[in-house]
């Protein structure tokens, strides 16, 4: 099976062919990654012989895929032009990821609801489309939960709640600190900052 039918799995309709153009112009190694916990996807320079290499989580829906294989390929493109002397995120990738953008809105590749989210983090994009909490809902939305999940983010469950995480840590929702909200593990009184979107169980106060 040649890339771009891969690719098309993946990415929202019409779009496989820019990005398998991109990966063979780059001569770059694209992988379709499992499931990275603390990151979406990853850009590495070429190093002791070998290309460029990208990777992206498998399990994004279409437009969270597309938004990181975006964001990987400007960091390729940007390493091309200044090698380390550009910052990861400074001006010149920021100029890179709005122009290897472009192409997927003339292409009509998102939705509206999500376009326009894209635009207003291209306004300053930040190290990750997942640090920009508007963007990140909007993909979100688009997410196809397993049966059987029933995780909620935290920003939806009442202050003084509780709930855990996948590895069985119980928590107690508190005030919101400026981005993140104060949660207590009840069992060691550690208190941690969690993401207003981070995925978790509610529990009842029977804990």
């Amino acid at each position: 099976m040649d890339k771009v039918s891969i690719l098309e799995k993946y990415l929202p309709e019409g779009t496989a062919p820019i990005v398998g153009r991109w990966i063979d112009y780059f001569q770059c190694e694209f992988k379709i990654s499992k499931n990275r916990n603390t990151k979406y996807g990853d850009y590495r320079p070429p190093f002791k012989g070998s290309g460029h290499r990208i990777s992206v989580n498998f399990n994004l829906n279409r437009y969270a895929f597309l938004v990181t294989t975006v964001h990987e390929f400007a960091h390729l493109l940007t390493w091309n032009e200044h090698k380390r002397k550009a910052k990861p995120h400074g001006t010149e990738w920021k100029l890179n990821f709005k122009k290897m953008m472009r192409p997927f809105f003339e292409a009509h590749a998102f939705p509206q609801d999500v376009q326009r989210a894209i635009i207003t983090y291209l306004n300053n994009p930040s190290a990750s489309s997942c640090t920009d909490l508007n963007l990140f809902r909007v993909l979100r939305s688009y997410d196809t939960k397993p049966e059987g999940d029933n995780t909620v983010s935290v920003e939806k469950l009442p202050e003084s709640s509780l709930f855990s995480m996948k590895n069985g840590r119980v928590f107690r929702k508190e005030i919101r600190v400026r981005k993140r909200y104060r949660c207590v593990e009840l069992k060691s009184g550690a208190v941690y900052l969690f993401s207003p979107l981070a995925e978790v169980i509610p529990l009842s106060e029977a804990v």
